[in-house]
């Protein structure tokens, strides 16, 4: 059957079919299973299998930072360091300088909660820090004894890895170490001693202390070196199980897409102290989805340190750039793919006052960091307009999309700096191979749209959220370009099963179901039947919400995990901290699961899908032959096409 959905998927135009899952979700064996996903676990392997038979052509991962007991959100973790609760201990003992004995392991599993479908984070933090210590002290005894060729061989490639992330591999280590000294807490929150404001600033001294600092840091690595080295050994290990995932997945004809959250952890802020703009955070506007903003409290990087022009002309790349490149060329060599997580951040941020008291109002109150150049309320901002006052429609809210009206090409390129540091990395880097997908909804402001033509690259449109009272809504799948994202939802939104019941429960469902059937071209003489049995039936109909994604005009299509086997569990609720938020996970079962669910029409049925759109293609006159009508009786199990199939009678 794969072969016939990616046949289909050529013939409908499809380029890129993805499937969205975040590291903690993916399924484990029982025998590895510590309460938490990775995507790094023999389970994970076999569910990729699965992925890949389902007609999936690639995979997208969540950010895979580190985060914190507190705030399990992955756009809320490190840039560079990967969180250790996704290492998968099965592997390190039974590889050929065994980390982790078998018995400890089991030792662990008899100890874990029973529920797999829901992360267990307070257990696998426990569970995974002592593993991580046993494995610590394991290799300083193998290394010691030196007692193989394979150890002294790990050791050889650690010492490598070591060297080549040197750049930030030693300050997130020792970012660990003091957290871990002053109390878990993060280091705005150290303390007010003489120390403990040193540590606060070891990478942006304060005026007359450069010398005290650099003695202080240095002290620091002499102190701790076995901690550090400790760190540096667990996020060696997590990159060579993200290599051979990356292996694996290309074996299996799979491309791997990373992540690049906005956000900037508290971790990457206190080593990116010195370039950040003091007194204002990030966040997004009021939208349509939206109305109240989200204060997300994001440090927002400083123009001023973008870079600056010497005698010769030439272009040097400052800090705050210097950082972003850093980010993306690690992401670029461990992925074949990006999803850039609101690009607004890099091209237009939204920002507000830190100090406010109502973050909900200092957001609703923010502007433009480019494009402000005369607020009475935002005095500050005005050195960092790139648009004149005169190019402003002052008509309309400051954070509506046509907030500015045109832009010279000298300005588009300033406002395109930190973008076109990303993409001239990942060109680079991928020979012009690889893929970025920009994570836009609701609203796009002109300075973005502008950005994303220079390198033509298309915008995420997610159709549960499609106005259809209005032909022109962003959200509408005929209204995109053949470079868009088309998706149901995504980790962001309620799951398309519940969506649907909401459409029945307020009544709009037939309107759903008009909608599909022009779009999925219903011949006359069904579509009445057809319409009545879709606005009725809530699976029915998702299942043809589902089929005119594959019918364009955009090329790529993303699935997040949750739709596609039937959940009804929202994944997360954006703007809250929630001990459910980023928790739930592929059941053990969900071979069964999704079997069982999608002959019953409660899960995404894919073969199904394409079936709908090949049919609605050659009932529009777009695609008509007999190797395209094979394809659909063999897509829907041999059965013939017949009004049956559109639900009728």
């Amino acid at each position: 059957m794969s072969t016939a959905i990616d046949r289909a998927l050529q013939l409908l135009g499809i380029r890129n079919f993805l499937l969205g899952i975040h590291d903690a979700a993916f399924p484990s064996l029982a025998t590895e299973d510590l309460g938490r996903g990775s995507p790094y676990t023999d389970g994970a392997a076999v569910f990729l299998q699965f992925a890949r038979s389902l007609g999936f052509n690639g995979v997208q991962l969540g950010p895979q930072g580190i985060t914190t007991p507190a705030n399990a959100s992955p756009y809320d973790g490190s840039f560079f360091s990967r969180n250790p609760l996704s290492l998968a201990p099965l592997p390190l003992t039974n590889s050929a300088c065994v980390l982790l004995g078998p018995e400890k392991l089991a030792g662990f599993m008899s100890r874990r909660p029973g529920d797999t479908k829901r992360v267990d984070d307070r257990f696998v933090r426990w569970a995974q820090g002592l593993i991580a210590e046993e494995i610590c002290c394991r290799y300083r005894q193998e290394i010691q004894s030196a007692s193989s060729p394979a150890c002294t061989a790990l050791q050889q490639t650690f010492s490598t890895y070591r060297q080549k992330n040197s750049s930030w591999l030693g300050r997130d280590a020792l970012y660990q170490v003091l957290r871990q000294k002053y109390g878990g807490n993060t280091w705005k929150n150290w303390g007010k001693s003489e120390e403990a404001r040193l540590d606060q600033h070891l990478f942006a001294p304060k005026e007359g202390c450069r010398t005290q600092t650099r003695l202080r840091l240095q002290a620091l690595y002499r102190q701790y070196g076995e901690q550090i080295e400790d760190y540096c050994l667990i996020q060696f290990l997590l990159a060579e199980q993200h290599r051979r995932l990356r292996e694996h997945c290309h074996h299996l004809g799979l491309q791997l897409f990373g992540d690049c959250q906005i956000g900037i952890s508290r971790r990457d802020a206190w080593y990116a102290q010195s370039f950040l703009l003091p007194g204002y955070v990030m966040g997004a506007p009021p939208s349509r989805t939206n109305p109240l903003g989200q204060p997300w409290n994001y440090p927002v990087l400083d123009p001023r340190h973008y870079g600056t022009t010497g005698r010769s002309g030439r272009f040097e790349r400052g800090a705050a750039l210097r950082f972003v490149q850093q980010r993306l060329e690690k992401m670029a060599e461990e992925f074949d793919g990006l999803r850039l997580d609101h690009p607004h951040g890099l091209i237009c941020p939204w920002v507000y006052k830190e100090d406010q008291d109502d973050p909900f109002y200092a957001v609703q109150n923010g502007a433009r960091l480019f494009a402000s150049p005369n607020l009475p309320d935002h005095p500050a901002l005005a050195g960092f307009a790139i648009v004149r006052p005169d190019q402003l429609n002052t008509r309309l809210p400051r954070y509506a999309d046509d907030w500015v009206t045109s832009l010279a090409p000298e300005q588009l390129n300033r406002y395109g700096q930190l973008f076109a540091v990303i993409m001239d990395t990942v060109s680079r880097r991928w020979h012009g191979a690889g893929e970025v997908v920009c994570e836009i909804l609701s609203t796009q402001p002109y300075p973005i749209k502008r950005v994303l033509q220079v390198y033509g690259l298309g915008r995420q449109r997610v159709t549960q959220k499609a106005d259809l009272a209005n032909d022109g809504d962003v959200c509408r799948s005929e209204n995109a370009q053949p470079e868009d994202w088309l998706m149901l939802g995504n980790h962001d939104t309620p799951p398309i099963w519940l969506v649907a019941e909401k459409w029945a429960k307020e009544g709009s469902i037939r309107r759903q179901a008009e909608h599909l059937a022009t779009r999925l071209a219903i011949p006359e003489g069904a579509r009445g039947g057809w319409i009545d049995h879709h606005a009725l039936d809530t699976a029915a109909l998702v299942q043809a919400k589902f089929a005119e994604l594959f019918l364009g005009p955009a090329r790529n299509i993303m699935v997040f995990f949750v739709d596609l086997l039937g959940s009804k569990e929202t994944y997360n609720r954006p703007g809250t901290v929630s001990s459910d938020n980023w928790t739930q996970r592929v059941p053990p079962d969900y071979r069964s699961w999704y079997s069982d669910k999608a002959a019953a029409n409660h899960a995404l049925n894919i073969p199904r899908a394409l079936a709908m759109a090949l049919r609605a293609k050659e009932y529009s006159g777009d695609s008509s032959s007999e190797e395209h009508r094979r394809l659909i009786r063999l897509l829907e199990g041999g059965k013939p096409a017949c009004s049956s199939d559109y639900g009728v009678g």
